[in-house]
């Protein structure tokens, strides 16, 4: 049975650029948001298999720590990346 996984945000940042959408496949590994913070470009990398539920950032947008910026439903099979 599918989980849901939120991907969040770890500091406060501004959304560059949004490389999923909804129902997109991602694996461990897989860049699903660049945020940029003090001028430095932070990639948001995803540690499981599965796919895209939900995107609720998009590019421009001010996110704070712990804001959810995408989730994923993952299958229990979808394992983390070690």
């Amino acid at each position: 049975m599918p989980r849901s996984v939120d991907v969040s945000a770890e500091m406060v940042a501004n959304v560059l650029q949004v490389y999923v959408d909804p129902g997109d496949p991602v694996s461990p590994g897989d860049t699903v948001v660049l945020l940029e913070s003090m001028k430095m470009e932070i990639p948001v990398l995803v540690e499981v298999s599965g796919t895209v539920e939900s995107v609720n950032v998009e590019g421009g947008d001010v996110v704070q720590e712990g804001d959810v910026l995408v989730s994923l439903s993952v299958d229990e099979r979808g394992g983390r990346a070690s």
